[in-house]
C-alpha cells in the first residue's frame, strides 16, 4: 500500500509530504521518502527505496501488487512506466479514494499522531527527513504491532523465514 500524507514541521508553520509503501501482511515500511510535493518524482524515491529492502530481503518485485489511489503521482508515465513495465508490479487503484485504502490511511493517522510532537519541533525540511527515518526504523525494528502477535515487523519477517509462524 502507499499513498501521501501531510506532515507539518517548524511549529505548525511548514507542510512536507510523506510517501510510505508498506507491506500488508508484516506491516513493514519497506521504503518511504518526504519533499515539498506529492509528485511523481518523491513516489519514485520511496519506490526505489522499497526495491532495495525487496532486495535486502531476496523478494523478487515481478508480480507484487501496489495499491493506491488515482492521484496525478500514481498516474503518471514516469511511476506507471517504472512500476509495470521496468518492474513488473501489478497496480491496484483505489475507486472510492481513501475509503478503499484503509490500511495505508490507518497507517499514515497512527505514524502522524504518534510523532506529532517531534515532527512539529523540527525547523527544516532535512531536519523531518532526519526524524522522519529515525521513526521509520523504530516503527520497523522496535514498535510491537498486535496484528502481529506483539512483534515489531521486521521480527515478524525473521520469524516466519525460520518457520516460526507460519502463513495461514
Amino acid at each position: 500500500y502507499t499513498d501521501f500524507t501531510e506532515l507539518w514541521f517548524a511549529d505548525g508553520r511548514q507542510k512536507a509530504h510523506l510517501i510510505p509503501i508498506i507491506e500488508h501482511r508484516s506491516k513493514l515500511a519497506f521504503g518511504w521518502a518526504i519533499g515539498p510535493s506529492p509528485d511523481a518524482a518523491l513516489a519514485l524515491q520511496a519506490w526505489a527505496w522499497a526495491k532495495q529492502t525487496c532486495q535486502q530481503l531476496a523478494i523478487s518485485c515481478a508480480g507484487l501488487i501496489m495499491h493506491h489511489d488515482k492521484g496525478g503521482a500514481f498516474i503518471s508515465y514516469d511511476w506507471t512506466q517504472q512500476l509495470l513495465l521496468v518492474d513488473g508490479l501489478r497496480l491496484s487503484y483505489t475507486w472510492r479514494g481513501p475509503q478503499d485504502n484503509p490500511e495505508m490511511e490507518a497507517f499514515n493517522s497512527r505514524f502522524k499522531n504518534e510523532n506529532r510532537s517531534l515532527f512539529l519541533d523540527a525547523q527544516t525540511l532535512a531536519e523531518l527527513a532526519t526524524l522522519v527515518d529515525q521513526r521509520m526504523h523504530y516503527y520497523n525494528h522496535e514498535r510491537r504491532h498486535s496484528a502481529l502477535g506483539c512483534l515489531a515487523p521486521w521480527t515478524y519477517i525473521e520469524r516466519v523465514r525460520a518457520g516460526q509462524i507460519t502463513l495461514e
